[in-house]
């Protein structure tokens, strides 16, 4: 998942999600049978949480308008206002 930064001119990146294959699960011994009965390795997949600064940096940077910071919508009900003056 990306955010526009309008500082930077560019789309930073603030999740991803990355295939590991059987890379991690080799080293755990993380297996598992198949429909054919066989034992196999399990594919894992790496995640990352959302990059908190980048996500808040981008917020103040594409909702600012002559009366503040405009809050988005989604997320008034839980800051309780709409604007940062």
């Amino acid at each position: 998942m990306e955010v526009w930064s309008a500082a930077q001119q560019r789309w930073l990146e603030v999740s991803s999600v990355s295939n590991f294959e059987t890379y991690q699960a080799n080293r755990l011994k993380l297996r598992f049978k198949g429909q054919s009965g066989k034992t196999q390795l399990a594919h894992t997949l790496n995640g990352s949480a959302l990059a908190l600064p980048r996500i808040v940096a981008s917020i103040l940077e594409n909702n600012q308008t002559a009366k503040g910071i405009k809050i988005p919508e989604a997320l008034v009900k839980y800051t309780g206002f709409e604007y940062i003056d």
